[in-house]
């Protein structure tokens, strides 16, 4: 009743020719990310760093803290153990994923789980530090982002859930749940296809480097695999970060989204006020919000 009469009160004051209150000029992207402050941007952690090299550039991978805990030690130890290198990247597959791994199935497994349990999403805790955005989503009940990640969440159902946003890494599997390790990856490069959320397990995003990734040439087989061995990418390296000589290392921070900054970023975004715009949309979905990344001063 209050906001009603408030808003009848306004209609009345603008048909009296009262002025009508200016709402305040909300930041721009550029601007809120210029006001951060340095306590806004956190490193990346070495240990759950991924360096995938191909002869186009250098991909930085950034496993997730809090989800697939089986498999991030599995694919770490196959990294760690040289198992990607050498090997390729086999689909590109127009306007959803890359993907990468063994195109023989030849190589052995050795160190490492061949296969692992399903790993599709978490328990929900109320301890974890999710920003949650105002907005509706299709999918799932409450969306937002943790440590970096774009996730969903069901308060009733008691899950949480990575989503499958551009840049997402997965883990590739059979019809099976069980069938996957990490030994086969992929990255989404197309418009989420948030249909694979809670059907494949996820394990982390890329950091960097999408460029390489997206402009990679789209294969002509079914499913967006290349049809012969010469068109395959090959796999110079795959390293955990902390392997890497610090000197070596591509030295990136990543703006934390457990704070004021990114939450003001989310605001921006969802009214563009920019001066290009005649319209903000007053609205945004999940995988439209960036989060920022940024080389580290020396």
């Amino acid at each position: 009743m209050a906001g009603g009469c408030f808003a009848l009160l306004l209609l009345l004051g603008v048909q009296a020719g009262l002025p009508a209150e200016t709402p305040a000029k909300a930041p721009t992207m550029a601007e809120v990310l210029a006001a951060a402050q340095d306590s806004d941007w956190r490193e990346l952690d070495p240990a759950r760093t991924l360096y995938l090299d191909i002869p186009q550039g250098r991909v930085v991978i950034e496993l997730a803290a809090e989800f697939a805990p089986l498999h991030r030690t599995n694919i770490v130890a196959l990294a760690r153990q040289g198992w990607f290198d050498g090997l390729s990247i086999n689909r590109v597959q127009d306007n959803f994923v890359v993907q990468w791994g063994d195109p023989d199935n030849a190589r052995p497994v050795v160190g490492a789980a061949q296969r692992l349990p399903a790993e599709f999403e978490a328990i929900w805790r109320e301890d974890l530090q999710v920003t949650w955005l105002p907005d509706g989503d299709l999918y799932a009940p409450q969306v937002g982002f943790l440590d970096g990640m774009p996730v969903a969440g069901d308060a009733v159902g008691g899950a949480l859930w990575p989503a499958h946003c551009y840049g997402t890494l997965g883990v590739g599997r059979d019809n099976a749940a069980d069938s996957g390790s990490g030994a086969e990856l992929y990255v989404v490069i197309g418009h989420a296809p948030r249909q694979l959320d809670r059907n494949i397990t996820v394990a982390g995003r890329v950091i960097s480097g999408m460029e390489w990734l997206s402009a990679l040439p789209r294969g002509r087989g079914a499913l967006g695999f290349y049809e012969s061995p010469s068109e395959r990418i090959p796999i110079q390296r795959m390293r955990v970060a902390a392997d890497v000589p610090e000197e070596e290392r591509t030295p990136l921070q990543v703006l934390r989204t457990d704070t004021a900054t990114f939450s003001a970023l989310i605001e921006s975004r969802r009214n563009r006020r920019d001066a290009w715009y005649l319209r903000p949309a007053g609205v945004i979905d999940l995988c439209s919000v960036p989060v920022p990344v940024r080389r580290k001063s020396p």
